[in-house]
């Protein structure tokens, strides 16, 4: 469930009406909820109490806002990151270093530097090449890495193909059939620590068979590494937990059905687990609030242009998202329309032929279940400002990233000398 609900004829955010902050914040803007965001965690941490004290890393690529990182790191919440500056976002906003996992393909010899002079709880190593640099930068350092290799099972999730990340094809991780090999090997150099095994299958899994499937592999594989003689202490079992989207498709399975499934695989591994849920704590946290420009007539169903745009919310064009839009104040009749914001792309279409509330120039709009990959992906297209995020609790809000000013993004620009030269 979530917070935004209807009182008086109006959607609110918790106790706050989405019509005072459009006022005063104006539109485009995300507006998140920290009840929801707390309740997602506490309920994805209860799903897994029949486990031994698991690590809830939550996945900041889903929404690295500092307010909704502090929120999450006051509920108890460690952090999985995948660059330098998630990195850093996660320790500002008070997570434990201990409780990090860094995670991604490509991290660079900086961001290992980085990542073990902040002393945090492992590295999931995608491949043996990376795993020889980390060992060069710890050994430089005087340091020593705590690392997990990530297994690619070769298991479909089921997903869509952009975000499906545990097939042989994938980039992520090392081929589950070389694993031991690799494990012997990194375990033999300097300033490396083995120290667990990591999985992550995809992004929004709606079924839970595919990770069964991974996680039982995995577990063979740990049987497998304890026979060999490595001392394996940690499982990650990555994220990925689908959310509902459309209220019209069956719900994903929940996490106590997720919990359930892990506790009994997982019952014999002695291990502690780590998981590293993203879109499913923040997604349903959050909407982007937007305003209508005006309606235009079409071919078949009227356009509804919105100031919201694909460089606010990506998701729909990327992925071909669908995301529930609803008008902030209904007026309790409906049409289909075709929703679209003013980028010159066709791309810039949230949704075609939609039923949906009737609206008019000038009425705000809600696209919901957008606190996951919705800012954080957002770019500066058309020399668009960055669009602005307020987080509300209770009654109160705040604005949490301010509206960037178009002027900020010319000042960011430098001219080159012959020109400045050629101007004066």
């Amino acid at each position: 469930m979530d917070h935004f609900l209807y009182r008086d004829g109006v959607m609110h955010a918790e106790d706050v009406a989405l019509t005072e902050i459009a006022e005063t914040v104006g539109t485009p803007v995300y507006v998140y909820s920290t009840a929801t965001i707390e309740r997602h965690f506490r309920v994805f941490r209860e799903a897994l109490a029949a486990l031994d004290d698991p690590l809830i890393a939550y996945a900041v690529k889903a929404n690295p806002n500092a307010a909704v990182l502090a929120t999450l790191a006051r509920a108890g919440a460690g952090a999985d990151v995948v660059s330098g500056g998630e990195l850093k976002r996660a320790l500002a906003a008070g997570i434990a270093p201990g409780k990090i996992v860094f995670s991604g393909v490509g991290k660079t010899a900086d961001e290992m530097a980085l990542a073990l002079n902040a002393g945090i709880g492992q590295f999931n190593l995608e491949s043996e090449e990376e795993a020889e640099t980390l060992s060069e930068v710890a050994a430089s350092l005087g340091l020593t890495a705590r690392v997990a290799f990530r297994i690619n099972p070769d298991v479909d999730a089921g997903t869509h193909a952009k975000i499906s990340t545990g097939r042989s094809e994938n980039k992520f991780g090392i081929p589950h059939d070389i694993a031991r090999a690799a494990y012997a090997r990194a375990a033999a150099r300097p300033g490396i620590v083995v120290q667990g095994v990591a999985v992550h299958i995809g992004s929004q899994l709606t079924d839970l068979a595919p990770l069964e499937r991974a996680f039982t592999r995995i577990g063979t594989l740990i049987a497998a590494l304890r026979g060999d003689g490595h001392a394996l202490a940690t499982a990650d079992l990555g994220g990925g937990l689908g959310i509902p989207y459309d209220p019209a498709r069956p719900l994903p399975p929940s996490p106590a059905d997720y919990g359930a499934m892990v506790a009994r695989i997982t019952a014999d591994w002695g291990l502690r687990l780590i998981f590293e849920p993203g879109r499913l704590i923040v997604g349903n946290a959050g909407v982007l609030l937007t305003r209508v420009i005006r309606v235009k007539p079409g071919s078949a169903s009227p356009f509804v242009i919105v100031d919201a745009a694909m460089n606010d919310l990506m998701r729909p064009a990327l992925y071909d998202a669908w995301h529930d839009i609803r008008a902030v104040v209904p007026r309790g009749e409906r049409f289909d329309a075709n929703v679209v914001g003013p980028v010159c792309e066709t791309g810039d279409t949230f949704a075609m032929e939609r039923p949906m509330d009737r609206v008019a120039a000038s009425d705000l709009v809600a696209f919901m279940t957008a606190g996951a990959y919705g800012a954080t992906m957002a770019s500066t297209y058309n020399s668009r400002a960055l669009t602005p995020e307020v987080l509300v609790s209770g009654g109160d809000w705040a604005v949490v990233r301010e509206r960037q000013p178009v002027e900020a993004l010319i000042a960011a620009d430098n001219l080159p000398h012959w020109l400045v030269e050629e101007s004066a």
